[in-house]
């Protein structure tokens, strides 16, 4: 009989919405015949008219709540009681329910996987309040889950420091995204199409540096940046795209869900612009890389880590203009081939999902988690000098003249 798995923390499916759902996707589609899946979506987000009960064979099931800001709490929270009900295997994407994982350890044969997603808690979204509550569930969800996913090296540092965790890297697949060539319709359609122009895709956030961005292009005239996001779901997007509006050359652009449409707009760009300087790997980012575009990114440690530090970096509006005045187009030509090689050796949804599926296997066997730390550390000192071992009592070291 198949293991049951519950994928708990997205928006829902068919994806629409962002990376974990995007995720959840891909995982549906290369595991479903090797376990039972249930994936939990947003009621919010799907119109009771369309609200399928399965997709690719995974069961849905629909929570009258978002799956995102401080819904989500009680979102994963109901979805994660629910699961408790049929689930084998727990697999919580992201911190927001955490709060619920000692419980489920405590009174349920039930394994729990989380995946962190980055270090949520920085965000500048968020309150002081949200902040200490996500840096709280993260300490949870590291500590009581079975096992701990990071979506990069320097996420994986970071937990194994402070908690001393042995996390899992599992990073987000790519190749989904398609080359596409622009037809009569889609330049009438976008007349930025026929031009040389930069292309950056994010949620309109402040540590996406959406502002440094757009004010270094500002400073360019010549240069064209068609930026795609959220403007109106938040007064600094609203403020934003007012501040901005008026240079010709910056586009600013609505949300666009439909796969197709994106790929013709980012991947006919000249170069990819990524500002994100808070979590781990973006699922934006590997996709530009799949498409071979050069990227110029904000140089904190998770960008260097997703582009094994061979993309270009800026620290702040002066660096950006700096490189974009100052790289070549052949420059730019082979910074996107070896993107592309990068992505095509790391960044794939089969490899991806054979990591999640070798997780499964583990978490259903272990007992206890694993550890960055020796369970000698957990021994007191007195107790280690009681035992008269040898290399404790003969203080001089072997490389020291005798």
């Amino acid at each position: 009989m198949k293991k049951k798995v519950a994928i708990i923390g997205t928006v829902g499916l068919p994806a629409n919405y962002g990376g974990f759902e995007t995720l959840a996707d891909h995982l549906v589609k290369n595991l479903h015949q090797e376990y039972d899946l249930s994936v939990y979506c947003s009621g919010k987000k799907y119109a009771k008219g369309n609200r399928p009960p399965s997709y690719l064979g995974a069961k849905l099931h629909y929570l009258p709540l978002e799956a995102n800001g401080i819904q989500s709490i009680p979102y994963d929270t109901l979805s994660i009681l629910h699961a408790l009900f049929y689930a084998d295997v727990l697999l919580i994407l992201g911190v927001a329910g955490a709060w619920m994982i000692p419980f489920v350890r405590l009174f349920t044969n039930k394994k729990v996987i989380v995946s962190i997603d980055g270090i949520e808690w920085k965000r500048d979204k968020w309150s002081r309040l949200a902040k200490a509550f996500l840096f709280w569930s993260e300490g949870i969800a590291v500590k009581y889950s079975h096992i701990d996913i990071s979506d990069n090296e320097s996420i994986q540092d970071y937990t194994a420091m402070r908690y001393g965790s042995l996390s899992r890297i599992i990073e987000y697949g790519a190749d989904h995204t398609l080359q596409v060539k622009p037809t009569l319709e889609d330049k009438a359609e976008f007349p930025f199409l026929k031009l040389l122009y930069a292309f950056k895709v994010c949620r309109i956030e402040p540590e996406n540096n959406v502002g440094t961005v757009l004010e270094a292009f500002s400073q360019l005239p010549k240069y064209t940046l068609v930026i795609v996001g959220n403007w109106k779901n938040s007064a600094y997007g609203i403020a934003l795209r007012e501040q901005y509006k008026a240079f010709s050359n910056l586009i600013l652009l609505d949300p666009i869900y439909d796969q197709r449409k994106l790929d013709a707009l980012r991947g006919n760009a000249m170069v990819y612009i990524h500002g994100h300087s808070a979590g781990g790997t973006n699922p934006s980012l590997v996709e530009a890389m799949y498409l071979r575009l050069p990227v110029l990114a904000y140089g904190v440690s998770y960008n260097r880590t997703t582009t094994e530090h061979k993309a270009l970096y800026f620290k702040d509006g002066n660096d950006l203009k700096w490189l974009i005045q100052n790289t070549s187009v052949p420059e730019l030509k082979a910074l996107g081939e070896t993107m592309g090689a990068v992505a095509q050796r790391r960044y794939t949804w089969k490899r991806i999902a054979e990591h999640y599926r070798l997780l499964i296997i583990e978490a259903l066997s272990v007992k206890n988690k694993g550890q960055v730390m020796p369970d000698t550390q957990k021994i007191s000192n007195s107790t280690l000098l009681d035992m008269n071992l040898g290399h404790l009592t003969h203080q001089q070291g072997f490389f020291e003249k005798r």
